[in-house]
């Protein structure tokens, strides 16, 4: 019987991505109809129609619906693919602006941002999920909502139903590795360790040689592994480990602070105005009834988006004055669509691939409870994940790692009780805050629900 697909969220920006991935797999999914919900109910109908253009114009057979309903979207589906953000684009400009005016960098996964963040959705993820647990008691829930890691465990934590959390941080590392060292994907190996928005690489093998000196000490491939120079050289050779770019934000918080300031904008505002400026480009040309030209519109603001990322907090860089590159964001390498697809295409697969996910530690890491959702390299195939084995946390990331993941629980915890005694633990615990006194300004100027 051909699947349906839900997808929670489906107004979001980067849905059309989604809809191109699972027409171009439909065969392999055996997918028939993609089912788009969101609260937002004019915005899911003009992100339906552009996700019909990708699949009228790559020639697919794909159904792109929409429903009124969670219920309606999530009953009977084989996956549910889930990615909201509770309070729109323009509460994370707001927390964004109002952790600077804190002194804390503005981030939406990290620091008091990412707090927000995650008090704002739990509730939500966790009333979602127990909706696929009633409804769709088979199907995975592909979790694309942020703080990722963060998501995944309280909806594992409370609920049953099935859930692997992606991010495509590490895939774009490894895929950024692999054009430095100019070899293909087969050719190379990376050992990977952390959690979702704080992770490293620590083991480089080509063809089956340890390349990771090479890499560490060769300046020309550091400089290729990130969008924006982020890390000094010296640092990660200092740690001996290759940190991912969202540890920019615990390694470099003045430097990412002052260019926001310098800037006088945050992330999360520019994307406001590439959002706003997209709908109005999509509702004028839907409404002369120019679908490819609206297609063209929207690839465009993608490849602005991507030329821009952490420009700001890296150089202190507006988006508007980057050069858009003039790629296929459909077809990259990288990206939330294709680390989803790799992982639904797997599941439905009779061969293990592997990938790099956000699920439950076991025996992975020794440090983390068996119960903790740690991000990590997996074998997934057959309907099944497995976690593969990874040795200790490396010392010089180890205690990070594990006040991290007892911030995580303890916010869960607050999400949960509505306290704001539990918060303010929550903050004191988080090394992005780490101090009781600022939780009380911020819980004052923060979008907490």
């Amino acid at each position: 019987m051909p699947r349906k697909i839900a997808f929670l969220g489906g107004g979001g920006v980067r849905t059309p991505l989604v809809v191109f991935g699972i027409d171009e797999s439909a065969k392999k999914l055996d997918a028939e109809e993609l089912v788009l919900y969101d609260i937002d109910t004019e915005r899911v109908e003009m992100i339906a129609e552009l996700g019909r253009e990708v699949v009228r114009s790559n020639g697919g057979s794909l159904r792109v619906t929409v429903v009124q309903t969670e219920e309606e979207a999530v009953d009977g589906a084989s996956f549910v693919l889930n990615s909201v953000r509770v309070g729109g684009i323009a509460t994370r400009a707001h927390d964004e602006c109002a952790s600077i005016s804190c002194g804390y960098p503005g981030q939406e996964t990290t620091g008091p941002g990412g707090v927000a963040m995650g008090q704002r959705t739990i509730p939500i993820a966790i009333k979602q999920a127990r909706l696929v647990e009633r409804l769709a008691p088979k199907a995975w829930i592909i979790n694309f909502t942020n703080p990722a890691g963060l998501i995944t465990q309280a909806i594992m934590h409370h609920s049953s139903a099935r859930v692997v959390g992606i991010c495509d941080t590490p895939t774009e590392m490894l895929h950024r590795i692999q054009s430095a060292l100019k070899v293909s994907a087969s050719e190379l190996e990376c050992d990977y360790v952390g959690l979702n928005h704080l992770g490293w690489i620590r083991r480089i093998v080509v063809r089956g040689q340890d390349v990771t000196d090479r890499v560490l000490n060769d300046d020309a491939i550091l400089s290729q592994l990130y969008s924006a120079p982020l890390f000094d050289h010296e640092l990660i050779r200092a740690l001996r480990l290759i940190p991912t770019e969202y540890l920019f934000f615990y390694y470099s918080r003045r430097r990412a602070l002052e260019n926001q300031k310098r800037q006088g904008s945050t992330r999360g505002e520019q994307i406001a105005q590439m959002n706003e400026s997209l709908t109005l480009r999509l509702m004028n040309l839907f409404s002369k009834g120019d679908a490819p030209g609206a297609l063209q519109a929207y690839i465009d603001y993608l490849n602005l988006r991507s030329g821009s990322y952490m420009k700001l907090e890296g150089e202190g860089q507006s988006a508007f004055d980057q050069q858009a590159p003039e790629e296929d964001p459909f077809r990259a390498a990288s990206g939330y669509h294709r680390i989803a697809l790799q992982v639904m295409n797997s599941l439905c697969s009779n061969k293990s691939d592997r990938v790099i996910v956000n699920t439950r530690n076991g025996s992975v890491l020794p440090e983390i409870d068996a119960d903790d959702v740690i991000e990590t390299a997996c074998n997934i195939g057959n309907d099944k994940i497995e976690a593969l084995p990874a040795g200790s946390l490396p010392e010089a990331v180890r205690g990070l790692v594990l006040a991290v993941k007892a911030y995580e629980r303890a916010a869960i915890e607050a999400a949960i009780s509505g306290s704001e005694r539990d918060l303010r633990k929550a903050m004191l615990l988080y090394p992005s805050i780490g101090e009781w006194e600022p939780s009380q300004d911020l819980l004052k100027v923060m979008r907490w629900r």
